[in-house]
């Protein structure tokens, strides 16, 4: 039977409508277990029927073993992008070593061309195709400062391996506001801007006053001792004045990412 880790509930209806897959194989896909057991992780193969995106890796605390091991057993289960956070560089190189053999020997023919990517100021890795934006618009990362990227390139590259057109926007923060009111065309155009900050956190409630789309503030732990680690910023988010602002949790770039993509998806 093919493979259809990757298929949504919808996709495979529409294949059964047109001819090319049977009810049989349907009910098969359904009624196999909905996870493969590692013993040392138990990895949630039917996610993707059930909310439209396959299951994300996690990647700190986990052996580069570990990590491969869940990567070649996803990609077996048929997933066609694995999107892997914060991961080590010594991780990364051992997997791209790994999944490059397995390439050779033809163990893991969905990863094409072994197409690997890994951004070192993020943590996040890639592996597999990138799929074509598939939402209705366009999603804005936005900093206030450069110490805010890393958070933000979490962010930016969960909501691309999601399916989303992100416009980047960094370095635009309130001590010196003029810099965002320069781009305030492609905020005014995004479906959902994702507004991250250090500090006191004031980017997202100056943002969520000037655009009509919701906004996702990100806490994150940049700034000096009185800001206890990102919490000033947190609770500055969460007192925001502005209506339509979210808030997730401290450096936490991959949840506002996802929420985005969902956002941007409906």
């Amino acid at each position: 039977m093919e493979n259809y880790g990757e298929n949504t509930i919808e996709e495979m209806l529409t294949r059964f409508k047109d001819g090319g897959l049977s009810m049989e194989e349907i009910m098969l896909k359904l009624k196999m277990e909905p996870y493969i057991d590692l013993d040392f992780a138990k990895l949630d193969t039917h996610r993707r029927i059930r909310q439209g995106a396959a299951e994300v890796v996690y990647g700190a605390g986990k052996t580069k073993e570990q990590l491969f091991a869940i990567v070649g057993k996803l990609i077996e289960a048929g997933q066609k992008t694995v999107l892997i956070t914060r991961m080590s560089e010594e991780a990364f190189l051992y997997l791209k070593d790994k999944l490059n053999v397995c390439l050779d020997g033809n163990e893991a023919k969905a990863v094409g061309e072994s197409n690997v990517f890994y951004e070192k100021i993020s943590g996040i890795c890639i592996i597999g195709e990138l799929p074509n934006p598939s939402g209705h618009g366009t999603i804005a990362v936005i900093t206030g400062g450069t110490s805010d990227i890393p958070v933000a390139e979490e962010a930016a590259l969960t909501a691309e391996a999601l399916g989303n057109k992100v416009e980047r926007i960094y370095d635009v923060g309130v001590a010196g506001i003029h810099r965002l009111f320069a781009h305030l065309d492609k905020l005014m155009n995004a479906s959902v801007v994702i507004a991250i900050a250090g500090m006191e956190g004031a980017l997202a409630s100056v943002v969520g006053g000037l655009v009509s789309c919701p906004v996702i503030a990100v806490p994150t732990s940049v700034g000096y001792g009185a800001n206890f680690g990102g919490l000033s910023a947190l609770l500055s988010m969460l007192n925001s004045c502005a209506s339509g602002v979210s808030v997730v949790n401290i450096d936490n770039g991959f949840g506002a990412g996802y929420q985005a993509s969902m956002i941007n998806h409906l």
